[in-house]
């Protein structure tokens, strides 16, 4: 795709582009927030950019860092960058009947390019499973634009965490930013209903140890969001054979 790309392809990239320009203030925000708070943490500079640029987890990156601080075990350190990433367990396998078609490593590299608006967005367009002319490159549309206003924010704030204040409230400016581009998503019953129990359950584990919350919000907003979809269906299929009942002995009556 990238060695000689199709009009289609540019297109679709274009879009991806455009579709993700509205969260590039938040992602840019957060990645300011991020980049000082590895900057101001044990993290010598090397060490704080190397992060940036590896992980690419600002979740995680940020969970992490008082356990270094702490000189705790190389083990808890992972175990809470997993827990914290685990939501993206759950991204890859939305994405995965997108992509199977692809080598391993092209699918490797696009789990690492892959983002909670990323899957967001690109879950909100419904493509086909399979092979769709120009999916790909409007994933990479927005991955290219999410990955670079990452990094640029990130490394600016690793560089200049001792000149932005504190209290610019750069994280709450992130988070107001990102609410139109949730909102925007709420397309369904289910969806609204997953958004709100996740939001509640976000906010009732707030306090649990190693950022324990984020996983357990998108894990239950899953299962409400599957069974409201399930009584939906349920629902729809009794309407459907009632009308077919009435219309049925509507029509017995209307012959004799």
């Amino acid at each position: 795709m990238l060695a000689s790309p199709s009009d289609l392809q540019r297109r679709a990239f274009r879009e991806g582009l455009s579709d993700y320009s509205p969260a590039l203030m938040a992602i840019f925000s957060w990645g300011l927030v991020t980049g000082m708070a590895m900057s101001k943490s044990v993290l010598t500079l090397p060490q704080a950019l190397t992060m940036s640029l590896l992980c690419y987890a600002g979740s995680s990156q940020v969970a992490v860092l008082p356990l270094f601080a702490a000189k705790l075990p190389v083990w808890t350190v992972l175990l809470t960058a997993a827990m914290v990433n685990t939501r993206f367990v759950i991204f890859s396998a939305g994405l995965a009947p997108h992509f199977s078609y692809l080598p391993m490593w092209r699918r490797i590299v696009l789990g690492y390019f892959n983002g909670d608006v990323i899957y967001l967005l690109f879950q909100k367009k419904s493509f086909q499973t399979g092979y769709v002319p120009g999916k790909e490159a409007y994933f990479w549309g927005m991955a290219s634009a999410s990955w670079l206003s990452w990094q640029v924010s990130s490394i600016l704030g690793i560089l200049l965490a001792s000149m932005i204040p504190d209290n610019w409230g750069l994280a709450l400016a992130g988070t107001l930013v990102l609410i139109p581009v949730m909102v925007s998503a709420i397309s369904s019953r289910s969806t609204l209903v997953a958004v709100l129990i996740a939001g509640v359950v976000a906010l009732l584990a707030f306090d649990l140890p190693y950022r324990l919350a984020l996983p357990l919000a998108v894990l239950t907003a899953i299962v409400a969001g599957s069974c409201t979809d399930l009584l939906i269906e349920r629902a729809d299929l009794r309407r459907i054979r009632n009308s077919a009942g009435d219309s049925g002995g509507g029509s017995r009556g209307g012959s004799q």
